[in-house]
């Protein structure tokens, strides 16, 4: 991942995922958001579709550890990201989530697997 966005403009930050808290802290942290950061979703989806403060033309956060967080939380985060990733394209800027999710704990099909 590192090497396909190595050269562009674009900001790969890596989070993995230990439960809720950490999980809001560590984007935070990854992102810089300011210090006015709830650390709720609704603080979250506020920062992921502002991000005035970051110089990067676009950005790949790229999620390790899904299976930490509750059933219920994966739901919300994806939605949050999704919601954000909608703004960006709006803005016409890149903003993209990528899971690595060897236990499958997102139940979705591949659509990529490394040999």
């Amino acid at each position: 991942m590192a090497e396909a966005v190595s050269g562009s403009s674009l900001g790969l930050v890596r989070i993995v995922i230990n439960g809720k808290p950490a999980l809001l802290r560590a984007i935070a942290k990854a992102l810089e958001f300011p210090d006015w950061f709830g650390e709720n979703w609704d603080a979250l989806e506020d920062c992921l579709t502002d991000l005035s403060w970051c110089e990067a033309d676009g950005h790949v956060l790229l999620f390790e550890g899904i299976g930490a967080l509750a059933l219920d939380e994966r739901g919300t985060l994806i939605e949050v990201l999704a919601s954000a990733a909608q703004f960006w394209a709006g803005q016409g800027k890149p903003f993209f989530a990528v899971f690595i999710d060897p236990g499958r704990a997102l139940e979705l099909p591949d659509l990529f697997r490394e040999a």
